[in-house]
């Protein structure tokens, strides 16, 4: 008898110890517990630490609140003028309402990843069919992502589910029509870069022609300045030549200075005969006329 007393004590013990146990749930960082009673929810925790419930009426479920990373399989798109391109990307997302996400999803994280996929795809779609291809490519990047993932969250939130960022990780062309795209396109910078050097030339055959009408100006003044220099240093000279010969003696000196500079410009050549007229300056020096 002492014996089934002991043993029924222990029990006793063991179930209050557990019921205790039961009795206090831990909240982690990062996670949300889902409190429910007779399988409603009735409490909502993402303190975390050491929490309470009512053993054996309450239950917890446990939904992460972390970012998750999700890699959407590539798929094709169709642009705005019905060009084929092939997108692949990445998602991170996240639970906000864990109860819609419980009566929706029931809390599975795979099918939360189903509609995730499906809603930036269609995103995807919407937003590149509303572009051209030179569009698209254009704007790949940053913007593009962007608008991506605007629209991804258009209908998720249904979910319980935010979408904080899509990243296109490629965004290509077909293999079919890949070539004929970056010929067109290293046409199109050809003809671009061919447009730059001929302004380019122009606007350097305007500053030579500029340039050189500058120099024939400058240099078309020059000699009219020097013509005019040389002229009144002429005049000048003559008028020296006036004043220092004024009378008939100095007149004189001048014809017999230049006579002997004629005949010494003369007897220069080697030829010892000379011809002169009987009225010339050197006739009058040699016979002292």
């Amino acid at each position: 008898m002492k014996a089934f007393i002991r043993t029924l004590l222990i029990i006793i013990l063991l179930a209050a110890l557990l019921t205790v146990c039961s009795a206090f749930y831990t909240v982690n960082q990062k996670e949300y517990v889902v409190v429910k009673q007779f399988n409603k929810i009735v409490a909502i925790v993402d303190k975390p630490g050491l929490h309470f419930r009512v053993p054996y009426i309450q239950s917890c479920q446990r939904v992460s609140g972390a970012v998750h990373l999700y890699d959407i399989p590539s798929s094709d798109v169709i642009t705005k003028d019905k060009k084929s391109m092939i997108t692949d990307n990445y998602v991170l997302w996240q639970v906000t309402d864990p109860t819609k996400y419980l009566q929706t999803l029931n809390g599975i994280d795979a099918r939360a990843e189903e509609r995730v996929e499906a809603a930036v795809y269609n995103a995807t779609k919407n937003v590149i069919s509303s572009l051209s291809q030179d569009e698209v490519i254009a704007f790949r990047g940053e913007q593009l992502s962007a608008s991506i993932t605007v629209e991804s969250n258009s209908d998720i939130g249904q979910y319980g589910i935010v979408i904080i960022s899509t990243q296109i990780k490629s965004l290509d062309l077909p293999a079919d029509n890949k070539e004929a795209v970056y010929q067109r396109m290293i046409s199109e910078r050809s003809n671009i870069a061919a447009g730059y050097t001929a302004q380019g030339q122009a606007e350097a055959q305007k500053i030579r022609n500029e340039t050189d009408k500058q120099v024939a100006i400058k240099k078309a003044n020059a000699e009219k300045q020097a013509s005019i220099l040389e002229a009144e240093g002429e005049a000048e000279y003559m008028k020296i030549l006036a004043q220092a010969y004024n009378d008939p003696d100095k007149a004189d000196f001048y014809s017999y200075i230049r006579g002997l500079d004629a005949l010494k410009i003369s007897l220069k050549s080697g030829e010892k005969t000379i011809i002169l007229d009987k009225d010339s300056e050197l006739v009058k020096i040699l016979y002292g006329k």
